[in-house]
């Protein structure tokens, strides 16, 4: 990211309502401004993703669950969210899986509680398996 990324959002949502709409659906944009190129390319291929391995070998995160969410999140997901903070983050879920980026936040968060209100092996190991071709295809991935 950027230098003062925060800095760079506000400036540019202030710019467009269409962006401010888009940030609002999704808490994401399609073109951050915040990105520089080799960081797109890095979300493309998945490759961020490779340093939150260590949290996984050390035990912060799993590899299957529920993205990480931010103390200003936590509102969003109301009584979920006590759910959520009681399960370890993973650096897959069922969100990327069923269309990364492409989904809108509230649906991302429907995922992520699907996932711990219907969990099974054989739903983990389908995400599990389910990411590779995701990465491989980059598929959603923005």
């Amino acid at each position: 990211m950027t230098a003062d990324a925060d800095r760079a959002l506000a400036a540019h949502l202030g710019a467009s309502l269409d962006l401010q709409l888009e940030w609002n659906c999704y808490q994401k944009l399609q073109n951050d401004p915040r990105i520089t190129p080799f960081g797109r390319w890095l979300r493309a291929t998945s490759m961020d993703e490779i340093p939150q391995l260590f949290n996984v070998l050390i035990g912060d995160m799993s590899l299957v669950g529920h993205r990480p969410i931010t103390e200003s999140e936590l509102p969003r997901y109301r009584h979920y969210g006590d759910e959520l903070m009681n399960h370890k983050p993973g650096l897959t879920g069922l969100s990327q899986v069923s269309g990364r980026s492409l989904l809108t936040y509230r649906s991302r968060k429907a995922h992520d509680i699907y996932f711990f209100r219907n969990f099974s092996w054989s739903l983990y190991f389908y995400i599990l398996f389910k990411t590779i071709s995701v990465v491989i295809t980059k598929k959603g991935a923005g």
